[in-house]
């Protein structure tokens, strides 16, 4: 699997877990969260192995020390991500290497 299809598959498993969550009074949130996410996943899945923002979240660990393993963002880009509300989608990729350096 490619670095942007694993990015995209792991958006659509966290869009999916939005559709998922039962919140009485989130005013809607989940399913913004959840259309943004998709939205990031269509986008993410578009990139060239190239993309300078699939190469930042490659320096930043996200597909493991190798360069070769699943998207994960660890705990503070997956708090990032599940609290994306909309906006650009490269907004939320340039986002993450920031997040996860800390």
């Amino acid at each position: 699997m490619s670095r942007s299809e694993s990015l995209a598959a792991y958006l659509r498993a966290q869009a999916r877990r939005s559709l998922d969550r039962v919140e009485a009074n989130d005013g809607g949130r989940n399913a913004r969260c959840a259309l943004a996410l998709l939205d990031t996943a269509a986008h993410a899945a578009g990139l060239p192995e190239d993309d300078p923002l699939l190469l930042l979240l490659e320096e930043a660990g996200c597909f493991g020390p190798l360069g070769g393993e699943e998207f994960d963002p660890g705990e503070a880009g997956t708090r990032l991500i599940r609290r994306w509300e909309g906006g650009d989608p490269q907004e939320l990729l340039r986002s993450l290497p920031a997040v996860i350096a800390v």
